[in-house]
């Protein structure tokens, strides 16, 4: 064995970005992140890691995203003592958001245990708990951007900056191996940011590089003429048809930069006058403790002041208990609540949802990606009844989607940085994407290398990078079937289902068309299950 990368995340999907570099002296994991989507795709977080923890090296995180640290708690909690090597920002955020997560968890196995125990069913366990999350801290090693820095026997990195959120970087890995003359040149780009970016630097990286493992999420969308105004006035126009008397305006979003990157811009439209000053509720405690972060870093940001400056604003009020949340959702006048998680898997906004989605005076402004699966693509689709909370939700309020506050790079924008990386000689890797972003910027490529044109690895992949160009290693068991990843799951059909029947009952005439209905699915169901073939191909 010379050298091996195996990708165990993030491979045709968002989310759960996670990379092994392995030579015959060391391994080094790129990213420990949780998956979201699908329950299919979440259920992979509960599986043990298909790898031995204890045998790893050395930790390098990109970012501090939850999508790729959200299992750092769980790696340190099965075995791995070794260093994790980030950046101060992502380490200053990590020290929020990874204790936040383990809370939630905890929170959300409460009440499925509740539930599990009214249906007789086992009870389960959270992933891991805050007081693990705050445990794995003390692993955590700062790293300046632009050092390089021996990380394990063979392997140093340097971090460059990935202008996509405080502290994120692309990491530069050189490795040598098996007596090789020359060691082997790794760009990992981390999730890189778009050129409009409020807060955060044009990201930046090395030029001549054997390999690029780069991410995908927008490869198949064009922001031609975004600029920062250009969205303000698109904000501005949102905010003004979502006004209503007793009405509100729902923004589901991540609490790390984009709640404060909206701050702002809603700062200086009221300073311009062209939006009232209107109660702005940013309901979420680690929105309050990442802002408090962002002001320690104000200094390293664009327009830090301005930031500074919205979040200290006195139509900006920042919850803290479930009772002043739940209070929000008792105001008869417009307001704006900013809430997480940003797909509406979890926290506060699902509960916000299930107050005012029923109501034609709402308005969900989606203003982030969402993946596959999720509660928000559902919304955004068009579904017209969902299920929060295991009860069913009329959908009467307008949902809108302005997707300009990503923090993601588009298409062009990625073949730009790729460019930038040129000669990259043996190999391109593309994942962090769902399926048409993938193809669309892999077409798009080219052979970005030369003869090689780039690699869209499925989930538990291995290549072995030793040679002249990447080889598909295919001896090894795979963590989930590749057609899992980045797409709706049964769990999804079968709320689909469950909220069909529902609706066609309510439209039948009268008791007995109902109990006909009934008789029939009863019929099909009991068909279906005479005719059942375990061996047949399941979707």
């Amino acid at each position: 064995m010379t050298l091996r990368l195996h990708f165990f995340g993030a491979a045709r999907t968002v989310t759960g970005s996670c990379f092994l570099l392995e030579t015959e002296t060391a391994r080094v994991l790129v990213d420990c992140g949780m998956f979201q989507g699908s329950k299919s795709e979440r259920e992979l977080n509960y599986r043990p890691f298909p790898f031995r923890p204890s045998s790893l090296g050395a930790l390098c995180l990109t970012h501090a995203h939850i999508d790729h640290s959200g299992l750092v708690p769980k790696l340190v909690k099965a075995g791995f003592d070794g260093p994790i090597f980030a950046t101060g920002g992502t380490s200053d955020l990590a020290s929020i958001m990874l204790p936040d997560s383990g809370y939630i968890q905890e929170l959300e196995v409460r009440q499925l245990n509740r539930r599990n125990s009214l249906r007789g069913r086992a009870t389960v366990a959270p992933i891991y708990t805050a007081d693990e999350a705050e445990a794995c801290l003390a692993q955590f090693r700062q790293v300046p951007y632009g050092h390089w820095r021996d990380v394990a026997p063979g392997f140093r990195a340097r971090y460059w900056n990935a202008g996509h959120l405080l502290g994120s970087a692309s990491i530069e890995m050189e490795v040598s191996h098996g007596g090789a003359e020359k060691p082997v040149r790794l760009l990992f780009s981390g999730d890189v940011g778009p050129d409009h970016k409020l807060l955060q630097p044009d990201p930046d990286g090395p030029r001549d590089l054997d390999y690029v493992i780069l991410e995908s999420t927008y490869g198949d969308t064009d922001r031609a003429g975004v600029t920062i105004e250009r969205r303000r006035r698109m904000l501005r126009d949102e905010v003004r048809m979502a006004r209503r008397p007793g009405g509100v305006l729902l923004i589901p979003s991540f609490a790390v930069e984009r709640t404060q990157e909206i701050l702002v811009d809603l700062l200086e439209l009221m300073e311009a006058g062209e939006l009232p000053e209107i109660p702005v509720f940013i309901d979420s405690p680690l929105a309050a403790k990442a802002s408090s972060v962002f002001k320690k870093h104000a200094s390293e940001l664009r327009n830090g002041s301005d930031l500074v400056q919205a979040l200290e604003a006195n139509w900006v009020r920042f919850t803290e208990s479930v009772e002043q949340s739940k209070a929000i959702d008792r105001i008869h006048s417009f307001h704006i609540v900013i809430a997480a998680s940003g797909m509406c898997e979890a926290g506060r906004i699902r509960h916000h949802l299930k107050a005012w989605l029923w109501h034609e005076e709402a308005t969900v402004l989606f203003v982030g990606f969402q993946a596959q699966g999720t509660l928000g693509r559902i919304l955004q689709e068009g579904a017209s009844r969902v299920r929060i909370h295991g009860e069913e939700v009329k959908v009467r309020a307008r949902m809108r989607t302005l997707d300009l506050y990503s923090g993601h790079a588009d298409g062009p924008e990625l073949r730009a940085w790729l460019t930038d990386r040129l000669p990259v000689r043996r190999g391109v890797f593309l994942v962090h994407g769902e399926e048409p972003a993938l193809k669309a910027l892999q077409s798009s490529l080219g052979a970005p290398t030369g003869s090689h044109e780039a690699i869209a690895p499925d989930l538990v992949d291995i290549y072995e990078l030793g040679g002249e160009a990447p080889v598909l290693v295919d001896d090894h068991d795979r963590r989930t079937a590749p057609s899992v990843p980045g797409q709706r799951d049964w769990h999804n059909d079968l709320a689909a289902l469950q909220l069909d029947i529902n609706e066609a009952l309510d439209k039948a005439a009268d008791r007995k068309a109902k109990a006909v209905m009934i008789r029939r699915l009863r019929r099909a169901l009991e068909e279906v299950g005479k005719g059942f073939d375990p061996s047949e191909k399941q979707g």
